[in-house]
């Protein structure tokens, strides 16, 4: 029997690459002198990052590539939905991780904060870029600021490469995950038919009037075990049906995305909606995990330096909590404030189309 070359086999280092990989915590060229104890746990922790950034801008790409056709096929769902979970997965482990920074005392991170020079998180163009593929726009963030336009400046002064620009001017050119949802959502067969704007006009009217009279009930539930009067109650249940009128109805013309989420919402049963429901909650999901990764960055960098500048000349910690308002998927979220119970809703009509007989 022929042996196996001893300088041919396939080790765990060498698949890992970690003569390389454990190379890179010295600091960029010319660091002098070499990085404490602590500094080098700062950087460990900074680069644990920015390897999952490398793995969820992957995932991204890869659910944005099975979605964005004009007709999704059913079995490609649970695969994007396995994207988009280990997403979510991934940063709740990030958010995990800053408990380990805070292992670094205040005095710890003073003693190297200078440096860091003028670097800063903003940055990170792979977070960057994963944002612009979940679909924030500059617009939503802090002050407008265009990661853009930053990185084209550092790009311009020779301080990103020309693969990175490259790379992040291709993503921008993409759509994002909440364009190609939204438009997945558009197409979601409402009472068994596909783009009909009549039946999905028809169908929001319907869901609009269970609301109203449901409405009613809570009123009359409410004043009857004495949590208020009917004139505190009523304003608030009929402001709720004003803005849902105007979620799924704006200026008066249904928004057959809108409509496709609340009836795959409403209609969770049917089994032809189960894996898009699930898609649907993923996506929640994944936003959630997200500011849970930016809520406990704040306070770990509030733990460590307080509220005094941040070193790229940011406002810190109050930049930081300003962050906490990004949210991309909104629709996702709002349709959840207008669905009524399933029982004061009518059956879905051609419940059969959807594997499923009501009547049954």
């Amino acid at each position: 029997m022929g042996s196996e070359n001893p300088g041919s086999r396939m080790t765990y280092g060498n698949f890992l690459q970690l003569d390389e990989l454990l190379s890179l915590q010295s600091g960029p060229e010319g660091y002098d002198p070499a990085p404490s104890n602590h500094e080098m746990h700062f950087i460990v922790v900074h680069q644990a990052f920015e390897l999952w950034f490398k793995q969820v801008n992957r995932e991204l790409e890869e659910a944005l590539h099975l979605l964005n056709v004009p007709d999704v096929e059913e079995n490609k769902i649970p695969v994007v939905v396995s994207h988009l979970e280990r997403c979510s997965e991934i940063f709740r482990l990030l958010a995990s991780q800053w408990k380990v920074m805070e292992t670094l005392s205040p005095q710890d991170f003073l003693a190297f904060r200078d440096r860091l020079g003028t670097s800063s998180g903003f940055e990170s163009w792979q977070m960057r870029t994963l944002e612009m593929l979940l679909g924030l726009k500059s617009e939503q963030r802090v002050g407008g600021m265009d990661p853009m336009e930053h990185n084209r400046k550092l790009h311009s002064e020779g301080k990103l490469s020309d693969s990175v620009m490259a790379n992040m001017n291709r993503i921008d050119e993409l759509p994002s995950l909440n364009e190609v949802l939204s438009r997945w959502l558009a197409r979601t067969p409402v009472n068994g038919v596909s783009g009909d704007t009549e039946i999905l006009q028809s169908y929001v009217e319907g869901h609009l009037s269970s609301m109203v009279e449901h409405g009613e009930s809570v009123i009359a539930h409410m004043v009857k075990i004495g949590h208020g009067t009917e004139e505190s109650i009523r304003p608030r249940i009929e402001s709720g049906i004003a803005g849902a009128r105007d979620f799924l109805l704006p200026e008066g013309t249904v928004n057959p995305a809108r409509a496709g989420l609340l009836y795959i919402e409403s209609y969770r049963e049917l089994p032809l909606l189960s894996w898009p429901r699930r898609l649907v909650d993923t996506v929640v999901d994944l936003e959630q995990a997200m500011l849970l990764f930016r809520s406990h960055h704040a306070r770990m960098v509030e733990r460590m330096i307080g509220r005094r500048m941040g070193t790229g000349g940011s406002s810190g910690v109050d930049y930081l909590d300003m962050t906490l308002k990004y949210r991309i998927f909104t629709d996702l979220w709002a349709v959840r404030t207008m669905l009524v119970k399933r029982d004061a809703i009518a059956d879905p009509v051609n419940s059969n189309f959807y594997g499923y007989a009501a009547d049954n």
